[in-house]
């Protein structure tokens, strides 16, 4: 690069799919970038897409030294390479040329505790660190995803306008908010992908009830998702899967591509840190669990293929066998429509109350209408309904849960028929419905006053003196239960 040749205003390392698309955007914005790759081979790439997609202002570098001054100060580098020590590397090779008052934004999927070690060490530079999450895949990162940047306050305002550009446009802003300090730009993205694994599995039981109690084709299960899309499911995943039904499959030539495809669900790990966040904090996140369940079993597929077969020998008869047979298919399709609505609110309910807990532990102070609101266009779980999520947050900021929100109250209650008859009926036909099982029983156990929960503390108090509290008086109280059992004859064994 000439020295003559004016300084780019930003920089971005790592030009896989996702980084080049980003690049590629923030110029096409009216940005001046400049990237870099370890692999000489995709900024050549890079470059080429450039001047084929517009003349782009995008300019390629072949080694860290000349990447980094090629960036004007306070220079801000967008860093996408895989989790982990690779980010560490990159950092390393590049922050050698950086200068106090520069920025590092790491744009990958990365664990929370990462992003706040990379803070800490940085800071001993002068550097300043945003851990930024990104979603919307590869499509987003092109044409607008949607970004969730936490850590350095001064590193967001020094790329401020140029998020603002890059990330998706809605009608009341664009898909961009400064998360908070720390990790959380990473953690709320993290959950974020939680909520798309519960949003992901729950659609893939209303199918799976559909198809085979239902007996509906691919055909009219293409038609069914392309209505719900219309109405309050409309989003992303619903519209996604309607187009799915309708592929045909070119190598066989026989029925649609969906019907080919192995059914093992592959997973990157956000999934399970959301579950595993969930227990550290006592958080119940049923729904995100069952969905990551689903995808372990899925993964056993010799295994089920073998039980399929023995349980099938020892006599049993699979339900789901009488397929469509004496089933109103037109109000099935509404049952499992409302079943799936109800199931996702809980599903949402549970990231949210995740997200309040680890805000709350760590004093980040998220904005819940805020992330809503950013999840409105470019990510995977952009939906209509998040708007709503946003008003509910913006009617009460320390809304409990979104279960409890009067407009959300009264839509599960007016589903609650539908989704108990499709969860019923699923079992009868032995079909499983994890997650939908998993938001009605989260839904039953917590809209009620009072659970058996009493008999769990005293089995405690009994075999470990746990002790207990009372009901209608206060103080922790021990007793003697065996003991007392016994004398009143009722004891062990007064069966035998």
């Amino acid at each position: 690069m000439e020295a003559s040749t004016a300084l780019s205003r930003i920089g971005l390392a790592g030009l896989a799919v996702m980084g080049q698309n980003l690049a590629l955007n923030v110029a096409e914005k009216g940005f001046p970038i400049s990237v870099y790759n370890r692999t000489t081979s995709k900024v050549d790439e890079t470059l080429d897409r450039a001047h084929r997609e517009g003349e782009l202002p995008l300019t390629g570098h072949y080694s860290p030294r000349d990447f980094v001054l090629s960036i004007q100060r306070p220079r801000s580098i967008i860093i996408l390479v895989k989790a982990g020590s690779p980010v560490d590397q990159t950092i390393a090779a590049l922050s050698e040329h950086m200068a106090p008052g520069d920025s590092v934004i790491d744009g990958g999927n990365e664990w929370y505790l990462n992003t706040e070690r990379r803070i800490e060490e940085v800071s001993h530079k002068g550097l300043l660190y945003l851990g930024m999450g990104v979603s919307g895949g590869e499509e987003g990162a092109r044409n607008g995803p949607s970004l969730m940047p936490g850590g350095s306050f001064e590193a967001y305002n020094n790329v401020k306008d140029i998020l603002q550009k890059v990330a998706a446009q809605v009608e009341d802003g664009p898909c961009v908010t400064y998360i908070g300090e720390g990790g959380s730009g990473n953690f709320v993205k993290m959950v974020h992908n939680g909520i798309e694994y519960g949003d992901m599995q729950l659609i893939s039981e209303a199918y799976d009830v559909l198809k085979h109690v239902g007996g509906l084709s691919n055909s009219e299960l293409a038609e069914i998702f392309a209505e719900w899309n219309r109405g309050e499911l409309e989003s992303f995943l619903i519209e996604i899967t309607a187009d799915i039904f309708k592929v045909k499959d070119e190598l066989s030539n026989e029925g649609e591509l969906v019907d080919k495809i192995l059914d093992k669900t592959g997973m990157k790990g956000t999934g399970k840190w959301t579950v595993q966040q969930a227990a550290e904090l006592s958080v119940a996140a049923p729904t995100i669990a069952a969905s990551l369940d689903c995808r372990y079993l899925s993964g056993l597929k010799e295994e089920r293929e073998k039980a399929s077969e023995v349980l099938r020998e020892a006599g049993l008869k699979d339900g789901a066998l009488n397929v469509g047979i004496n089933v109103d298919k037109k109000r099935l399709i509404d049952d499992v429509r409302q079943a799936l609505y109800a199931s996702k609110i809980c599903s949402y309910a549970q990231g949210m109350n995740l997200l309040r807990s680890k805000s709350n532990e760590k004093g980040w102070n998220l904005n819940f209408g805020e992330l809503a609101r950013i999840w409105k266009g470019g990510c995977i779980i952009r939906a209509v309904f998040l708007d709503r999520i946003k008003k509910a947050y913006q009617r009460n900021p320390n809304l409990a849960s979104l279960v409890v929100d009067p407009e959300f109250a009264k839509e599960m209650v007016q589903r609650q028929a539908a989704w108990r008859r499709v969860v019923g009926m699923a079992i009868s036909a032995g079909i499983s419905t994890p997650g939908m099982c998993a938001s009605l029983s989260y839904f039953d156990t917590y809209r009620r006053a009072r659970l058996p929960a009493n008999l769990v503390q005293a089995q405690r108090d009994l075999f470990g003196a746990h002790t207990y509290e009372r009901i209608d008086r206060p103080g922790a109280f021990h007793t003697e239960w065996t003991k007392l059992a016994r004398k009143s004859g009722t004891g062990v064994g007064a069966f035998n």
